[in-house]
């Protein structure tokens, strides 16, 4: 692009699985001050981002790509590329969920799935259909994902989401943002997580009465987990195995990545966990916190 005006230097890309939220992620967006344009085709992002230098004033810019655009996703790796080497930072962010959310989430709907086949015959097993079709699109989209900052929509409420899409955007970009995301296994583990950590084996604060009620977050649930031997070792492990790695992920050039902390309920020894490990790694950098369950009570 050339110097005559003033390019967005930053470009936020939302993709991902259809039905995920890019909506919601987008709305959050706008509410935040950014200029969205859902569904742009990735041959004309560089157009698009041409004109935006002729504004007398620069705005933030967020661009939604989905499958939709199927025939130019193989091109949209290499242009972030060439952006990137023409001064321009795309940060790209991924929403995923498990097929069984997205199926029920079709199902409430009443949607098509971009990709489904045609059956007015009747003659096709749609939900089979559907799930072919969710297949399909996790193919298509495989290698963006695998750039991208990945939020896992499968339990999220459209506050959380709104809320974990704006903290992305505001972490600085450039540097490795470590997330850390507190979870209950009986939900599920969450599809972001690039290391899981299960903390069930600890002693458990909701078999004490007068903590069950608490979290993780309160006085007394830390000061009887830190009363716990195995509760103070199994977190010196777990940092020391973060303080030894992580200058190599900020060297293969990661932009980021999610450490998630698993119990059985989310409630209490995760989310001690995800604080505690928070507030360690916090002077190395851009650190965001993640409780799925609490959240989503929230």
């Amino acid at each position: 692009m050339s110097a005559g005006g003033s390019a967005p230097r930053e470009v936020v890309l939302v993709t991902g699985i259809s039905g995920s939220g890019k909506t919601i992620a987008l709305h959050a967006l706008e509410d935040a001050g950014f200029y969205c344009v859902d569904n742009l085709p990735p041959e004309l992002l560089t157009e698009f981002l041409r004109l935006e230098q002729t504004r007398a004033m620069p705005r933030r810019v967020a661009i939604a790509v989905d499958v939709r655009s199927a025939a130019s996703l193989p091109h949209l790796l290499p242009l972030i590329s060439q952006l990137g080497s023409e001064g321009v930072t795309v940060r790209p962010i991924f929403l995923d969920a498990s097929t069984d959310a997205l199926v029920r989430r079709y199902s409430e709907t009443r949607r098509r799935h971009p990709l489904s086949a045609e059956a007015a015959d009747g003659s096709v097993d749609q939900h089979r259909a559907l799930v072919d079709a969710i297949g399909l699109e996790r193919e298509l989209l495989a290698e963006l994902r695998d750039v991208s900052a990945l939020i896992d929509t499968s339990q999220l409420r459209p506050a959380q989401l709104r809320s974990w899409v704006r903290d992305l955007v505001k972490a600085p970009s450039g540097a490795l943002t470590l997330v850390f995301e507190s979870f209950a296994f009986k939900n599920g583990v969450p599809l972001d997580a690039d290391m899981v950590y299960d903390v069930r084996v600890l002693p458990n604060p909701h078999y004490v009465r007068e903590l069950r009620p608490l979290t993780g977050r309160d006085a007394p649930v830390a000061e009887y987990l830190e009363q716990q031997p195995e509760v103070i070792e199994m977190l010196g492990q777990v940092e020391a195995f973060l303080a030894r790695w992580l200058p190599a992920f900020e060297q293969d050039q990661r932009a980021y990545l999610t450490v998630a902390i698993g119990c059985t309920g989310g409630q209490h020894r995760s989310v001690y966990f995800v604080e505690q490990l928070a507030r360690r790694f916090a002077s190395r950098g851009i650190t965001l916190l993640r409780h799925r369950e609490l959240d989503a009570r929230s």
